[in-house]
């Protein structure tokens, strides 16, 4: 039996929301090898040195992977010394200068690149724009990957190729509108708004349309059946195709039996209580202020729901003495890193108070939790909508004057939470949550699964296609 070897390319952003899920498609790739005899790969992953201790502690189990190092350039006006991933910045307006200063590792990719077996296609983010250059310079195929699902994706698109928010009538953020190519959505203005409305964030992004457009096709941390009117629609403009392959927190293999960490107890007791837990947590870059903070704890206070909150806030030292006292039953607050898919997988746990960034709501629909959707920035204020309107798996918290930045009362917070949790309004939500996990399940089963198809198909298209060209040079 003929054997055909490969090598992938990854290079993930330096940010850990976009990394975690290009490292866990290296190890569908090494499970798609294992499966498949007649198909050998090899997977490279490129980084930068502060980010290795991330990278290679996510990847201890699979040492296999190759993790190249690249310099990350210094004295970027703005950014500290030292800094080489977002999360680590002092605030999300740096993004733009940190984003521009990748460009720099450039000569040192394709340096790398020239020194690799032969490369059969290449998967970087979308944010790395100019990694479509060095793509193109070495004729490898490349595959784009943002982190985003297909609805934000043909939301936003529909509504940009129709012009929605430039004309002088719809300057409100808050004004729905309906987005002519899915005529049952309405979106506003800031539920669009990513930063990219002008100037230098506005260039960044022409920048990385433009890229990605001369790709290949896109990687999609999605699965078919979850959205399949907005993959259709993707997959039918002029843009690459859209290849959908996930979820991938699925590929992850169970972790090693360790200690339990004493949230893992207190959930424990819950459970043996029978009291259902909401689980709170805005991801690592969501910028909350003190009042919003102060209010957001008042509101879980107020709900008498059991929670546990994940933050790295010093919440007693904002609100006051005397809070931890008052939820001491009912209530923990957690200052350090835990493992989301452990917590969101325990049984007490009912339901999930989220910023909505993408990992966060398919990690939660994959375990069977119905969220409350809080969304912050960047393309969480549809990932919301995707997540209460249109698959129905959860309740929206509402600002005081309905935009994405406005203020949450204690009240709103408050009332939301019980209906999630207890309320007939949370009910439909509750049992819907529950479908989508078990079609998630599904989609990466060899051989039937609508994610294994597509990658199938996607290692026979780019891995041909290497052939062909390889005999024609």
């Amino acid at each position: 039996m003929a054997v055909s070897s490969h090598h992938v390319v990854l290079f993930p952003y330096m940010s850990k929301g976009h990394t975690i899920p290009l490292l866990q498609f290296a190890r569908l790739l090494l499970r798609h090898r294992r499966k498949e005899p007649t198909i050998s790969i090899s997977v490279t992953v490129f980084t930068t040195p502060k980010n290795i201790p991330f990278v290679s502690d996510f990847l201890s189990n699979t040492p296999e992977i190759k993790v190249i190092s690249l310099p990350f350039p210094e004295n970027i006006s703005g950014i500290p010394p030292g800094v080489e991933s977002t999360d680590q910045l002092p605030s999300m307006s740096l993004f733009v200068p940190f984003t521009r200063a990748t460009k720099l590792l450039q000569p040192f990719f394709e340096e790398s690149l020239k020194n690799l077996p032969e490369v059969s296609f290449m998967v970087s983010d979308g944010f790395l724009w100019w990694t479509s250059e060095s793509a193109a310079k070495f004729k490898i195929p490349r595959l784009v990957f943002y982190g985003m699902n297909s609805y934000a994706a043909a939301v936003s698109i529909s509504a940009f190729k129709q012009k929605l928010f430039t004309e002088p009538e719809t300057e409100s953020d808050t004004e729905p509108v309906t987005v002519p190519d899915f005529p049952w959505i309405r979106v506003k203005k800031c539920d669009l708004n990513h930063g990219a409305q002008s100037g230098p964030s506005l260039e960044l992004f022409m920048d990385q349309v433009m890229s990605t457009n001369s790709s290949y096709g896109l990687l999609v941390n999605s699965f078919y059946e979850l959205e399949s009117p907005f993959v259709d629609y993707n997959n039918n403009s002029d843009r690459p195709k859209s290849w959908c392959v996930g979820p991938l927190c699925l590929v992850d293999p169970p972790k090693p039996v360790h200690a339990k960490p004493f949230w893992i107890h207190w959930l424990d007791q819950k459970r043996e209580e029978g009291r259902p837990v909401l689980y709170v947590a805005f991801g690592t870059q969501a910028e909350i202020s003190n009042k919003q903070l102060k209010e957001l704890a008042l509101g879980l206070e107020d709900s008498k729901a059991d929670f546990l909150w994940v933050t790295r806030k010093d919440v007693e030292n904002i609100i006051g003495e005397g809070f931890k006292d008052r939820i001491r039953e009912s209530g923990m607050i957690v200052r350090e890193w835990v493992d989301q898919w452990e917590l969101l997988s325990h049984e007490s746990v009912k339901g999930f108070l989220s910023h909505c960034g993408w990992n966060s709501a398919q990690e939660s629909i994959c375990v069977g939790v119905p969220l409350l959707a809080w969304p912050m920035m960047a393309e969480q204020p549809l990932n919301a909508k995707m997540v209460v309107e249109e698959i129905k798996v959860g309740l929206r918290v509402e600002t005081e004057d309905g935009s994405v930045q406005g203020f949450v009362t204690r009240e709103e917070l408050s009332q939301k939470v019980r209906d999630l949790m207890e309320g007939e309004t949370g009910k439909t939500a509750r049992k819907n949550v529950k479908e989508y996990s078990k079609m998630a399940k599904a989609t990466l089963v060899q051989g039937t699964g609508s994610s294994w198809k597509n990658l199938d198909l996607l290692l026979e298209k780019l891995c041909k296609s290497r052939k062909v060209n390889g005999a024609n040079e």
